[in-house]
């Protein structure tokens, strides 16, 4: 077996079996930037950091540099998707808001009200944001347009945006609000 000699002459690669002083017997499953995913015997996959020089190298495989990792791979297909698709990315909603109802009550006391489960009212929000931004990309990706049409475009999008703001006080994260035009400008 070796020791932390063999970890500084190369990283490990996939299939790399270690042994680990809490976890034992392992085999590197994926290599992460900063982490090793590691499966144990008898614990299961664990993510051990890759400065961890505590290990004893069973079988140690050499890091091929080529190689793209699963979760570069996963990165770049959800960037992809986010950018050129429909797909609607996890949106949360802030707790307060989870099982309640939007009452819609009319002025017309003959008329009746009408609930809306919040969740599936901020569903609907979500979805109108993920749609526009999917409209922006494709303004922008167009290749008819001029660059005056683009920016004109852009600035209905921004006020679409901005007319949605008052809604922010549904999301968990305020990095998933709506910014109109006041707020891309500070």
């Amino acid at each position: 077996m070796q020791k932390k000699e063999a970890m500084q002459q190369f990283s490990l690669g996939i299939g790399s079996r270690v042994i680990h002083p809490e976890f034992g017997t392992g085999v590197i499953i994926q290599i992460h930037p900063e982490t090793y995913s590691i499966v144990f015997i008898q614990h299961g996959q664990r993510d051990i950091v890759r400065t961890y020089d505590q290990f004893d190298v069973i079988d140690p495989f050499d890091q091929d540099n080529d190689l793209v990792s699963l979760a570069d791979i996963e990165q770049v297909l959800a960037g992809l998707l986010r950018k050129f698709s429909d797909v609607q990315e996890r949106v949360e909603i802030g707790a307060k808001w989870t099982g309640g109802m939007l009452t819609l009550k009319p002025s017309d006391t003959s008329l009746k009200s009408k609930e809306v489960p919040i969740d599936v009212f901020f569903n609907k929000i979500v979805m109108l944001r993920d749609r526009l931004r999917v409209l922006e990309q494709k303004i922008n990706a167009h290749k008819g347009l001029t660059e005056t049409d683009k920016v004109d475009m852009q600035q209905y999008i921004t006020r679409c945006y901005g007319s949605l703001t008052t809604f922010n006080v549904l999301f968990k994260h305020t990095t998933d609000h709506f910014v109109g035009e006041k707020g891309s400008k500070e």
